[in-house]
């Protein structure tokens, strides 16, 4: 297939500009800005790494916290603000830990929230911004567990991640 003509690719470009940026600036408006995404991104990664349970799977892997923490931003700017700045393989890097399971993304999903409600709380995140963020850490646990478990037990494996924990907004104030 043979690729539209210059004048169509750039107004194609230019409109996922516009729907990037229109993306960004909602969710700045909303309070997801670069600063609550960093904020959530180290009290999430300090959590995990206190964890008894994950804290030793991430730990084993990863040799320079302030490298990964700055990819996890990334990421995060990413799925918030269709930013576009990652582009990493998270399912690739799942599928090369052994032993993951359910148990291991119910947990990274319950440290999350508890981080997500705290940071809420602080600056004063909304109900609906929050539930915004929470579905999209739901969404990845469940992408990469259905991944994870398609890839070991075939169809069977299909949407195992369908009853991983939903998030309760943390109530105003």
């Amino acid at each position: 297939m043979s690729e539209p003509p210059a004048p169509l690719r750039k107004t194609g470009h230019a409109k996922a500009r516009a729907a990037a940026e229109r993306k960004r600036a909602e969710a700045i408006a909303a309070g997801l800005d670069d600063g609550f995404v960093a904020t959530l991104v180290e009290r999430f990664y300090a959590a995990i790494r206190g964890d008894a349970t994950l804290g030793p799977i991430f730990t084993a892997r990863i040799a320079e916290w302030p490298v990964h923490l700055e990819r996890m931003n990334r990421f995060w700017r990413a799925i918030l603000h269709g930013s576009g700045e990652y582009s990493g393989n998270p399912m690739q890097a799942h599928m090369a830990l052994p032993g993951l399971t359910k148990a291991h993304f119910i947990q990274w999903l319950t440290l999350f929230y508890a981080t997500l409600h705290a940071v809420a709380a602080e600056r004063g995140l909304g109900a609906a911004e929050q539930a915004h963020v929470a579905r999209r850490a739901r969404m990845i646990a469940d992408s990469l567990l259905t991944g994870i478990a398609t890839r070991a037990r075939g169809l069977a494996g299909a949407r195992a991640g369908a009853d991983l924990p939903d998030f309760t907004p943390a109530p105003p104030g």
